[in-house]
C-alpha cells in the first residue's frame, strides 16, 4: 500500500531546503510566515542573534480582525509587520514564506508588506 504524507509533513520538508539558503542576518533579517488553518502569523528575525525582532498576527488584539483566516486578515497582518519594522529602523529583509506556495494568504501579506514600506 502506497502511504501518502501529510501535507504538514511535505510543507515542513520544503521549508527546511528554503532555509538551507535563506538566513537572516543583523543588517538582513529574515521575515517568517507561519500560516495555520485559522491565523496568520508573521515574525522578522535575526538568525545571528537568534531572537525576534518584530512579530505581528491575526490575534492581535488592535486589528480587531472577526476572522483570521482570510486575505484580508493576510494583508492587515502584512500592513502591521511593515509599520512596526519600519518603526524599529528595520528596511530590508529577507522573505521566507514558510515552505507555502506564494499564493493567496502568503502572497497578500507579502504585498501588504512591501507597499509599506519593506524591501525584499
Amino acid at each position: 500500500m502506497i502511504k501518502k504524507e501529510s501535507r504538514n509533513t511535505m510543507r515542513v520538508e520544503r521549508h527546511t531546503r528554503v532555509r538551507k539558503d535563506v538566513h537572516g542576518t543583523t543588517a538582513v533579517p529574515r521575515l517568517n510566515v507561519f500560516r495555520s488553518n485559522s491565523n496568520i502569523f508573521a515574525q522578522i528575525i535575526d538568525d545571528e542573534e537568534g531572537k525576534t525582532l518584530v512579530a505581528a498576527s491575526s490575534l492581535d488584539k488592535d486589528l480587531k480582525l472577526k476572522n483570521g483566516s482570510n486575505v484580508e486578515a493576510a494583508t492587515k497582518v502584512g500592513e502591521k509587520i511593515a509599520k512596526l519594522a519600519v518603526k524599529a529602523k528595520i528596511k530590508k529583509v529577507v522573505f521566507d514564506r514558510g515552505g507555502y506556495l506564494y499564493h493567496g494568504r502568503v502572497e497578500a501579506l507579502a504585498n501588504a508588506a512591501r507597499e509599506n514600506g519593506l524591501e525584499f
